[in-house]
């Protein structure tokens, strides 16, 4: 039985597009609401934004506005990502701040991937199915989470942008135009400039649309002009930006004019130029070593290796880059298990009977690498997924004679489909980054320091930092590499000398040569033990001191400080761990006499100095209970218990926290300048304290 097919007018289709639109932006809004309740997520009168990235774009979009942060060499250009672009623009051009453009960006840019949804159903006659896998596609759980709003990140461009490459290559080959393909060349040609990252799926993309096309009309002059215009934007050529985003618009705008005005060229021509820059596309795009790198770089585990030194590798660290277990994979593409199934047999119709939707491989394809390699990339499957779910039900629908009860089916499993999607987005519920109490506490610290100053913190807690003490780190979100191993030991030693000498050697030999990991250049041709110890020494000598450094500790760093430790308990010359470092947080549940009960099920005999660990009854050496005074100031008192025990637990009363530690652990400048207040004031001058921060400037 035939499927059927409508001729709804070009002003249908356009009033359905912008209903998905206003669907999706609406939608996202149910976070506005639930956050809005919270006087806490506010600053300078608007929601701050929920992902610590959005901060490096936001930075960038400051520097070319304000020209802050003229000193940081890491903030991009405004020409670096068309995020920073786009944001500079809408603040200047618009009574929006900066504020409240990085935190609505993201829905109003990420919605328009209804767009091309509608038109690839149009493109076979079926305005109601687009319709449909719109509203699907634009609020499926993934693709919702990296895209809501305060979402500010490229990732508002990751799916969105590939699905009108795929719509112009997919129009390309339905309706064998000319004009379509440039269509497709020129979204290719700028898609680097709005997601950077996303340059190996279109490179696929790219090669499966060329082996498409010759499969199926390898005798066409069509076929040729289009891969030569699609060659052109496909290949990179080194140029500085944004000359290389206009380089390839020119280019591929002038071959277009060249192939329409010269039709006698024949097809032998069109085949050699063809091949030949396939072949300059290999070449300069470097085009299966960066697929490969970009598979390889979020499988890597252990250790990374810079010449004869071992480091820590970042990415078994980030729950991004790990293998997800499949109901969550499922869910992250469909909003259900069975929603998924249903999903993936629609999507296997529309490869039996619509060939065009080869060309979507690549994206289903990276999509299902998530399960394997991490959880970010099931975003670039959900538009595609989308499709095939609600095609399902319009196939089937073709087996019902009932012409209402045929247009019912699809709408009510769409709604179907849609229910856990939007149930998952009225649950989530995401905290923004920072408080305004913490961000208060970098605002001050903006006030006390220069443009040219650094903090040493937790790289993520980096461009946070940029954006609002406009000063400098030694790592950040993007640079959490080798260098992690200097902010990791300046954290967790023992020695206040070691932890200021590194920290200024380390600032003084990025600020001089900011393009070169410092890690590395510290310790080429040396022992790291060996520099490491002689960095204890109060004489060590030191590069002149051209800037101030700061060290940033927070709260919030608590729950994750085991993980921060492991980059630097590091013997670099093995890779191998140099101790096993015990840092446990947990909360006071009840006292029964002289037992405290904590979470977990484990308890601690004050008068005796137990811990009690199920069976097991461990010595301890001390415990130290803390409160915060006046001008928070930290009071403690010290109970000793035994000599030889191995751990010690802080009581945190003001934080309702308990903390279990080795002793060396609990010598780190960590816990004793945060938690404790303690610090050598030759070396360290508290600058800033409050419940959720503590500061201190590098008297050295």
């Amino acid at each position: 039985m035939n499927e059927r097919r409508d001729d709804v007018s070009r002003k249908t289709v356009w009033l359905l597009i912008v209903a998905a639109y206003l669907f999706s932006f609406a939608i996202r809004l149910i976070w506005v609401h639930w956050a809005s309740q919270y006087p806490s997520f506010f600053w300078n009168g608007q929601l701050m934004i929920n992902t610590n990235d959005g901060y490096f774009f936001a930075s960038g979009a400051q520097h070319t506005l304000w020209g802050l942060h003229a000193n940081n060499p890491r903030v991009p250009s405004m020409w670096s990502y068309g995020v920073v672009a786009l944001t500079t623009w809408l603040t200047k051009l618009t009574p929006m701040s900066l504020e409240t453009v990085i935190l609505y960006l993201p829905a109003i840019i990420s919605s328009l991937v209804v767009i091309p949804i509608v038109l690839i159903a149009r493109l076979f006659d079926k305005t109601l199915w687009g319709f449909l896998a719109a509203l699907l596609g634009a609020v499926t759980w993934s693709y919702y989470n990296r895209t809501m709003v305060g979402y500010y990140d490229t990732d508002m461009f990751s799916a969105m942008a590939p699905m009108f490459i795929l719509y112009f290559l997919m129009r390309s080959v339905v309706r064998f135009d000319l004009r379509s393909a440039l269509y497709a060349a020129l979204m290719i040609a700028i898609y680097p400039f709005l997601y950077d990252q996303g340059r190996a799926i279109v490179f696929a993309m790219g090669l499966i649309y060329a082996g498409y096309l010759i499969w199926k009309h390898k005798k066409e002059r069509v076929t040729y002009e289009s891969l030569i215009l699609v060659f052109l934007a496909l290949t990179p050529y080194k140029l500085p930006v944004p000359w290389e985003y206009l380089s390839h618009v020119v280019v591929v705008s002038a071959a277009y004019g060249f192939l329409q005005r010269y039709r006698t060229l024949s097809l032998q021509r069109l085949m050699i130029a063809t091949g030949a820059l396939f072949l300059l596309f290999l070449i300069l795009g470097d085009v299966f070593p960066l697929i490969w790198h970009k598979i390889q770089s979020y499988v890597v585990t252990g250790t990374t290796e810079e010449g004869k030194l071992h480091f820590f590798a970042v990415n078994q660290t980030v729950r991004e880059a790990g293998k997800i277990p499949f109901d969550l994979f499922a869910r992250r593409i469909s909003g259900s298990v069975p929603g998924f199934f249903l999903a993936m047999i629609g999507y296997g119709l529309l490869l039996w009977r619509y060939r065009p939707f080869l060309l979507s491989l690549p994206l289903m394809g990276i999509g299902f690498f998530a399960y394997w390699g991490g959880l970010r990339f099931t975003v670039y499957a959900v538009p595609v997924a989308a499709l095939g779910a609600v095609y399902l039900f319009v196939w089937l629908a073709r087996y019902i004679q009932d012409r209402r009860a045929a247009l019912a089916l699809p709408v009510l499993a769409t709604i179907a489909l849609l229910y856990p999607n939007i149930r998952h987005i009225i649950d989530y519920k995401v905290p923004t980054v920072f408080n305004a109490s913490e961000v208060k506490d970098l605002a001050d610290l903006n006030r006390k320091a220069s443009g040219k100053d650094y903090t040493i913190a937790w790289w993520d807690y980096g461009y946070p930092i940029w954006f609002y003490a406009d000063t400098s780190t030694l790592i950040d979100g993007g640079k959490h590499d080798e260098d992690n191993f200097i902010v990791s030991k300046v954290l967790q030693t023992d020695s206040p000398i070691l932890a200021a000498n590194f920290a200024r050697l380390a600032v003084e030999t990025y600020a001089k040569d900011p393009h070169h990991k410092v890690a590395p250049k510290l310790f080429e041709g040396k022992d790291p033990n060996r520099l490491l110890a002689e960095m204890e020494q109060r004489d060590f000598p030191l590069p002149p001191k051209t800037r101030e450094v700061y060290f940033y500790l927070p709260y919030r760093m608590m729950n994750i400080f085991p993980t921060v430790m492991l980059f630097g308990n590091l013997d670099l010359t093995t890779g191998k761990a140099l101790r096993r470092p015990l840092f446990s947080v947990m909360r006071p549940v009840g006292q029964k006499g002289n037992i405290l009960e904590l979470s977990g099920g484990v308890a601690i005999d004050l008068r005796r100095g137990l811990l009690l660990d199920r069976r097991q009854k461990i010595r301890l050496r001390r415990l130290v209970v803390t409160e915060l005074g006046k001008k928070m100031s930290i009071r403690s008192v010290t109970q000793n218990y035994y000599s030889e025990g191995t751990y010690s637990v802080i009581f945190l009363k003001s934080y309702g926290r308990v903390v279990i530690l080795d002793n060396q652990t609990f010598q780190s400048l960590y816990v004793q300048m945060f938690m404790l207040g303690r610090y050598d004031k030759e070396l360290f001058e508290l600058v800033l304290a409050s419940p959720y921060t503590r500061i201190y400037r590098l008297k050295r």
